[in-house]
């Protein structure tokens, strides 16, 4: 019999708001954001360790808010005049006058300023004194790793994504085992999904099980 091979799609990254899921770990940096364009000095600095969906909460907001995505990199002042303003981050570091500019600007009638980073404002490198001490005063919200509510919604997403319907017990079963980011959940998926096609396998714990004990940053949880 010929196998059925299934046509994989290429899907360009989404960052709807409707698909953030939200659950403890991050619903309050949501109502946070919800709550511009009333935020203190019209700023916020949105951190979180990597893979706790930061960009995707960002690009909802920017949507949302008509915002101007800036580049951390170079900046442009002129584009950001009268707009809200996102730079995703900025822990990485930004040029010290553009960003002390940036931010006198977000508190004026019609503009914003999110800033996105791993690390809080304090901690950001800032040659400028004048500028150290705005980091030092900047709103700032977390969203934490992961809970498990939010990381079987993306689990959920992801096969959805994918049209594929998982058995009910490989979503516990992973939530258990894998490690506590988004783009993990992404890449244990893909490798479900392709490791199925390839070998004509079902879904299953069984190959979720399999897909684990191939990540060797999970081999001790089956010892």
């Amino acid at each position: 019999m010929a196998q059925q091979l299934r046509l994989r799609l290429r899907r360009p990254r989404s960052y709807r708001r409707e698909e953030f899921i939200i659950g403890p770990s991050n619903a309050h940096a949501v109502a946070r954001l919800d709550a511009w364009p009333n935020w203190h000095l019209g700023c916020l600095a949105l951190v979180g360790p990597e893979g706790v969906g930061k960009t995707h909460l960002a690009r909802a907001w920017a949507e949302v808010a008509g915002a101007v995505v800036l580049d951390r990199e170079a900046p442009d002042l002129a584009a950001a005049a009268g707009h809200p303003v996102l730079i995703e981050d900025v822990d990485q570091g930004v040029d010290d006058e553009a960003l002390f500019h940036l931010i006198n600007m977000a508190g004026r009638e019609g503009s914003g300023l999110l800033l996105t980073a791993r690390s809080a404002p304090a901690s950001w490198p800032a040659a400028l004194p004048d500028l150290r001490s705005r980091l030092n005063a900047l709103p700032v919200v977390e969203i934490e790793e992961p809970d498990d509510q939010v990381l079987e919604g993306v689990l959920r997403k992801f096969f959805r994504e994918r049209s594929i319907r998982a058995p009910k017990d490989v979503f516990p079963y992973l939530l258990r085992r894998m490690r506590r980011s988004i783009p993990h959940a992404r890449e244990i998926v893909r490798r479900i999904d392709e490791v199925a096609d390839d070998e004509q396998r079902p879904i299953s714990r069984t190959l979720a099980r399999q897909i684990l004990e191939d990540d060797a940053e999970n081999l001790d949880l089956f010892e």
